[in-house]
């Protein structure tokens, strides 16, 4: 499946890959088409390093090595150097050590690092628009029902992740979702109601108002 999503690729386009991959035949493949890609390397990977490079002072870059397989297997399928970074990545705000591996000798560690975090987020969104706004379940099976229901939920995470950054949110987005459901048909002022979360501030209501949430610059 992974071979026929990444058939289109073209020369200079970047695939970023889980743990759990690694097809060196396919990596290399890849590489020989001239597709860049990103991926963790697994605890009990056999390599020989070839060389070390600089991490250039960055203090969340602990390696950048340039190295070879030693397997056999491995070797005979991935003939080329790898590049091995090792950085530290936060997560759930604890920071974990973790090695990447890529085919791209030339970027910075960082750069390596950090689009593997993108990756992260996207995996992170997916996870909210599944668990949190219910979008595993459908209401109806129709292609057309299927959509509006998509995009009833991507437009659900846009408006409350507005809310969130325009009234700095700390909390996880599950919690700030849990707190507006509760009160979406109450007469509560929406944004006072999450800058109060958490503080002895009362959340505010609104007079003489309909009976809905108010979302002042959302009219």
């Amino acid at each position: 499946m992974t071979q026929s999503l990444c058939a289109e690729l073209k020369p200079g386009e970047i695939a970023v890959f889980d743990k759990a991959y690694n097809k060196f035949k396919h990596l290399f493949e890849l590489t020989v088409r001239g597709v860049w890609w990103v991926g963790r390397a697994k605890d009990n990977m056999q390599y020989k390093v070839v060389r070390t490079l600089e991490t250039t002072g960055h203090k969340r870059i602990l390696r950048d090595e340039v190295i070879e397989m030693v397997v056999e297997a491995s070797k005979k399928a991935y003939p080329c150097e790898l590049r091995r970074v090792v950085a530290l990545v936060e997560i759930n705000g604890k920071d974990v050590e973790i090695a990447f591996i890529t085919n791209h000798l030339e970027w910075s560690a960082w750069t390596v690092a950090e689009l593997y975090r993108c990756r992260w987020d996207i995996e992170v969104f997916f996870k909210e628009i599944k668990q949190t706004l219910q979008l595993s379940d459908f209401l109806g099976y129709s292609a057309n029902a299927v959509r509006w229901q998509i995009w009833m939920g991507l437009l659900v995470h846009l408006l409350m992740r507005c809310l969130a950054f325009m009234h700095g949110w700390e909390h996880s987005f599950k919690r700030q979702f849990t707190v507006v459901r509760a009160v979406l048909w109450r007469r509560w002022n929406l944004p006072a109601l999450l800058d109060s979360y958490g503080t002895a501030k009362p959340p505010g209501r609104i007079r003489g108002a309909p009976e809905q949430a108010y979302l002042p610059g959302f009219v």
